[in-house]
């Protein structure tokens, strides 16, 4: 709605500096303050249905009946409302809602920074800077509480009937248990459907993993309407290839070949690094297992002397991942490209620095979870060559696909 020169005219009468606009006590802020007041007396109006200054019809006797005082803040700094009231009480404004405190989409700015692991303290100091808002801790704590009834729907929400690939990753996260800060691990499934989206299907807070654990989580993604995974990549999860093969008996489980090139590279130092993941890309992108083998044997000749390690871990877990080297170029490279799984990795880990430690597992969930949805918004393209992969999926795994009709 265009607003007319001479109002604007009228309204900038006696402006001198941009305080007089912008400031505390600025005119946006009186203007945002009238227009507000006025939009809360034209809802009573149409609740009473007669006009301010007229005689009221109405039958039950209900009339205007003054004003109450109410204070919300917003993001240009805190308003002091005169909320119109009605005699039996009946009044429900729209626009300011009994018991809202903020206005201005206030609390989604709360969640946006706690999201992105800014302390509460922080927090703070940014809505102070920015909008001259003094915002209490337990404000912050009320606000982001809510999110808990909302990370529930999304940890209950439906799933896919099948997923091609699944990587099941963790990290860790300090938390307070019976007075002592702990380590404890948060599991995370990432999940690409048959149309290459990227989907976080859960997580999942434990302080020791096991067989128990798995065989859990398994049972509620079954619940949630997985039928059937085609390759789950792991890390060396204990008692998890027991657990998925009880509940989805096809599934091949595979060590993830993205980890294995993390934990390689984790102690090597920065000169080395880039021709160490060379080396190691050329047996994971050799033609066949036996290749793979040979090129495995020239990383020892060329490495051991300096980083043993390495190549123990890969003999170690070669039984593992030789099964990879069984699929196609396409499909392996949907399994083996790190940007998803390095993608949320960084993400959390970002997110969980600044805390030090959480309280609760409630409040590490609430801040992964914030933190996931800021990330997965984000994810609505399929990787190049998803198409291709998806088609040799289809004649790899012609059955189990028809299956769940795709």
């Amino acid at each position: 709605m265009a607003i007319k020169d001479e109002i604007l005219d009228q309204l900038m009468k006696g402006y001198e500096k941009p305080e007089d606009l912008l400031g505390e006590d600025g005119l946006l802020q009186e203007l945002k303050k009238a227009l507000v007041e006025r939009a809360l007396g034209e809802e009573l109006t149409h609740h009473l249905g007669y006009e301010k200054g007229e005689k009221s019809s109405r039958d039950d006797g209900n009339t205007r009946n003054g004003h109450g005082k109410k204070k919300v803040k917003s993001s240009s700094g805190e308003l002091e409302l005169s909320i119109p009231r009605d005699r039996k009480g009946s009044f429900e404004p729209q626009l300011i809602k009994k018991g809202q405190r903020h206005f201005d989409r206030f609390d989604h700015k709360i969640i946006s920074m706690y999201a992105r692991g800014m302390t509460v303290r922080e927090i703070q100091g940014h809505l102070k800077e920015l909008y001259g808002v003094k915002v209490s801790p337990d404000l912050i704590s009320r606000v982001t509480e809510g999110i808990m009834q909302e990370v529930k729907d999304w940890q209950n929400r439906p799933l896919d009937a099948l997923y091609p690939l699944v990587i099941f990753d963790a990290l860790q996260v300090k938390i307070r248990d019976e007075g002592t800060v702990r380590n404890k691990a948060v599991y995370l499934a990432l999940g690409m459907n048959t149309d290459g989206i990227k989907q976080v299907l859960g997580l999942w807070i434990e302080q020791t993993e096991g067989a128990k654990f798995w065989l859990r989580v398994m049972s509620e993604l079954k619940n949630r309407g997985v039928q059937d995974i085609l390759i789950a990549a792991v890390d060396g999860l204990k008692g998890f290839p027991e657990a998925i093969t009880s509940i989805f008996p096809k599934a091949q489980v595979q060590t993830c070949i993205v980890h294995m090139v993390r934990h390689s590279l984790r102690f090597v130092p920065w000169k080395d690094k880039k021709q160490v993941a060379a080396d190691l890309k050329a047996i994971y992108k050799a033609e066949n297992a036996e290749a793979a083998e040979d090129r495995l044997t020239e990383f020892e000749q060329k490495w051991d002397p300096k980083y043993p390690t390495i190549s123990q871990s890969w003999r170690r877990n070669w039984e593992q991942i030789i099964p990879f080297l069984a699929y196609p170029h396409d499909i392996r490279r949907v399994i083996y490209t790190t940007n998803a799984i390095e993608s949320l990795n960084s993400t959390l880990r970002k997110a969980v620095k600044a805390r030090g430690h959480f309280p609760n597992d409630q409040a590490a969930t609430k801040l992964l979870y914030l933190a996931i949805k800021n990330l997965t918004v984000k994810w609505k393209n399929a990787p190049r060559g998803w198409t291709t992969a998806m088609n040799q999926f289809a004649i790899l795994f012609d059955d189990r696909l028809k299956a769940v009709g795709y």
